[in-house]
């Protein structure tokens, strides 16, 4: 059985989970689909085909007393070659490269019903480090949920539950990426907090999103990506009565 929150961060009444939350979690597959789905959003990127080959280079032939390298009129200088400095590369990425990995429709099915059942398990939960104080999990707040759209309030009915210290972690563990990024407009990680499952998020979407960490789907877009980030299953996931109902036609 399940608690299902009123707006005040009281509880309503009980409910007894849909059986999708009692499947098998698959770990394996988990760390599949987070692979192939990570592998399908790359960007295909490459050298500039002409790299290394904007110079003339001649070579004098057999005896001048140097080897017969390409080299830029006048001067000793080598050109063209990959082992010439200021040569081509040897082995560029191409655009050509094919990173999409394939993987079977049962098989996301059931990495998506793992990593929906992991939320479930306090023990996956507190496993992937989020931080609460409730009874039974995925935490369910009755249907005016999804109506608010204001953060305050937001942060009012998570404290009253006992899960807002986890965004807290999240804003604690933000940090200066370590590399190239922070010059390419992805400057800090933050540590993923929330899940927000929702049938209607137009409204709650504004409400949370400047809270860090916290993400907000609909039943339908949910996949093992969200539910398990990084492939570590059991995120601390918030689900609206409307949401939960459309999840219990997932047990056929």
């Amino acid at each position: 059985m399940a608690i299902i929150f009123s707006l005040n961060g009281e509880k309503a009444k009980e409910v007894e989970l849909p059986k999708i939350f009692s499947h098998p979690i698959r770990e394996d597959l988990i760390v599949q689909f987070f692979n192939t789905y990570m592998s399908n959003s790359r960007v295909p990127y490459g050298s500039y085909y002409f790299a290394g080959n904007r110079r003339v280079g001649h070579n004098l032939g057999p005896n001048h007393g140097i080897s017969r390298y390409p080299r830029v009129s006048g001067t000793t200088r080598g050109v063209l070659l990959s082992n010439a400095r200021g040569g081509r590369s040897a082995h560029h990425p191409v655009v050509e490269r094919d990173w999409h990995l394939k993987m079977n429709e049962k098989q996301r099915r059931m990495a998506k019903y793992s990593a929906l059942a992991s939320t479930a398990n306090i023990d996956y939960v507190k496993k992937r480090g989020h931080i609460f104080n409730v009874e039974s999990l995925p935490v369910i707040i009755e249907d005016k949920f999804e109506k608010i759209t204001e953060t305050a309030e937001i942060v009012k009915l998570f404290q009253k539950i006992g899960i807002y210290e986890d965004i807290e972690r999240a804003k604690e563990g933000t940090k200066i990426r370590a590399g190239r990024g922070k010059s390419r407009g992805r400057k800090y990680i933050t540590p993923k907090s929330i899940l927000i499952v929702v049938r209607n998020k137009e409204k709650i979407e504004k409400a949370v999103k400047n809270l860090p960490g916290v993400d907000v789907s609909s039943p339908e877009d949910l996949n093992a990506y969200l539910l398990a980030p990084g492939g570590h299953p059991g995120r601390l996931v918030v689900v609206s009565e409307p949401a939960l109902e459309i999840i219990k036609g997932w047990d056929q």
